[in-house]
């Protein structure tokens, strides 16, 4: 069904398109907290500063971006190397088309490598297909903020579901940040 569909690492070329992407999430719905759209200069370095420790991928089809995914550390102290928080972004006409669940697949498999015990998803609440699409992926609701931040001329809630990307050992493996990774695409 997506035999035509490349899964590959963000580059800091991908920053104009990525935002194309992100633009409209950002100015229109409560999907994403930012109330501005970064400035291209601002991605690239967010880009930079993720994919050092954790994995941002692209889903391309003919050529162009479709949507991205990516995990970024949950939390800055070091006893929570082990966990990450995920995020995803479809272009809107290829929502539903089971993008998101190749993009989401792909980053848990390297996350797996990483020895990333646990996922967490941040989501604005009431926001059902988002949250049904983590259910079906294998998050459960493990927290609900309510009126948690205000956008749109309203107060937002949240919702935190999680994860566990594998059982949880006695004691986790190192963390082996992304950029130490090789041979994560055979197809890239």
């Amino acid at each position: 069904m997506h035999s035509d569909l490349i899964i590959r690492p963000v580059t800091e070329n991908d920053a104009p398109r990525l935002l194309e992407i992100f633009g409209p999430y950002v100015e229109h719905t409560a999907v994403s907290f930012d109330w501005e759209v970064p400035s291209p200069e601002a991605f690239i370095e967010k880009i930079h500063r993720i994919t050092l420790l954790h994995p941002w991928l692209a889903a391309v089809k003919d050529g162009i971006v479709i949507g991205y995914a990516y995990a970024s550390p949950f939390k800055v102290q070091a006893a929570y190397c082990w966990s990450v928080e995920t995020s995803i972004y479809l272009d809107p006409q290829y929502q539903h088309q089971g993008v998101g669940r190749i993009l989401y697949t792909h980053l848990e498999d390297i996350l797996r490598r990483q020895n990333i015990v646990n996922a967490c998803a941040c989501i604005a609440y009431p926001h059902p297909v988002s949250i049904a699409f983590h259910k079906s992926m294998g998050y459960e609701e493990c927290g609900h903020f309510h009126c948690s931040g205000y956008k749109l001329g309203q107060w937002q809630d949240m919702i935190w579901m999680e994860k566990a990307l594998m059982p949880h050992p006695k004691e986790p493996q190192p963390f082996i940040p992304y950029s130490q990774l090789s041979n994560c695409f055979s197809n890239s």
